[in-house]
């Protein structure tokens, strides 16, 4: 584990390092100099090394600038902060439903990602939430597609975040989904869908095998209305895609669904078309004091504006 970090959060961020290898005795030191080192393990970012230096946004562990000049020295941290890409302003807002000195339960919109990764880092509930409440160890219990809103729940102190993490392998957490979908007269609710379904890292689909179930959903039709119908989902357990792909298997996939039946591939700042999905609730036994806890989302999804698609139009 690397020491404390010299250089303070940005953007929610903590400093990014590396580390020199050790020197090998039996061979010369592999590069001259730490802009050397710099330039070679950087990579892709190499292009950004030299201003850096001149910058001094390269720093040791007592937060003194790397010239980049230096003979490479092994074993030693270099400190900095990763430049960020432009990233579009994910519209809609990110609210606190609660708050304590454990947890902060959060209301994510559509399009957000839980996480900061690849090309959404400003635009990721862990890193909005970080800046808002000034809390720089805040970090997820669980998480939310990018395309999913609703409930989403985080640890305040890394010291947290295992008890809470823990409570979504407890039978007695359960989530509610509000889904909007078709409606198809032949299928009749409520009705549990149980499947074996697996994902691949790298994969944008999942996949449904012919074994024994390892997926369970218990849905209801609440209501319908223009040939579209508003669901309650209850998943039983916990695999990627799982909700998405149960009602994919009803022949009912679930509006504006850019991975299913098909992927549809769609651009990063394209916010027209959110997934009629939410995370609406959330119960749990508090891990630390072992209270029942309950939290909704203020969201309701809007009912579609266009007509719903025939079933031939759908899968099967």
């Amino acid at each position: 584990m690397p020491p404390k970090s010299p250089l303070p959060p940005r953007h929610g961020l903590q400093a990014a390092w590396v580390r020199t290898p050790d020197r090998d005795p039996h061979n010369a030191l592999p590069w001259p100099t730490m802009r050397d080192f710099l330039l070679d393990k950087l990579g892709p970012a190499r292009d950004f090394v030299d201003a850096m230096l001149e910058r001094g946004e390269f720093v040791d562990e007592r937060g003194r600038p790397w010239t980049g000049r230096e003979v490479y020295r092994p074993h030693t941290f270099v400190w900095f902060h990763r430049e960020l890409r432009d990233e579009a302003e994910v519209p809609g807002e990110l609210t606190v439903i609660h708050r304590d000195d454990r947890i902060v339960v959060l209301d994510k919109p559509h399009f957000l990602s839980t996480i900061p990764r690849g090309r959404h880092v400003v635009q990721s509930a862990v890193v909005k939430a970080r800046r808002m409440l000034d809390l720089p160890e805040l970090s997820t219990a669980h998480r939310l597609d990018r395309g999913t809103a609703g409930v989403l729940l985080m640890t305040t102190e890394q010291r947290w975040r295992a008890a809470y993490h823990s409570i979504f392998r407890q039978p007695t957490t359960r989530k509610v989904y509000e889904v909007v979908a078709p409606v198809d007269p032949r299928l009749r609710f409520p009705v549990r869908v149980s499947s074996h379904l697996t994902k691949e890292v790298g994969v944008l689909q999942a996949e449904r095998l012919e074994r024994e179930p390892n997926a369970h959903t218990d849905i209801h039709l609440l209501e319908e209305r223009g040939g579209w119908g508003r669901y309650e989902a209850r998943p039983v357990t916990g695999k990627t895609h799982q909700i998405r792909m149960h009602f994919l298997e009803l022949g009912i996939p679930l509006h504006n669904d850019p991975l299913y039946p098909e992927v549809r591939p769609t651009p990063i700042d394209d916010f027209s078309a959110p997934l009629g999905l939410l995370a609406r609730e959330l119960h749990f036994v508090d891990p630390v004091d072992g209270t029942e806890r309950h939290f909704v989302s203020p969201r309701h999804l809007p009912w579609p504006t266009t007509p719903a698609p025939a079933r031939d139009e759908r899968a099967e």
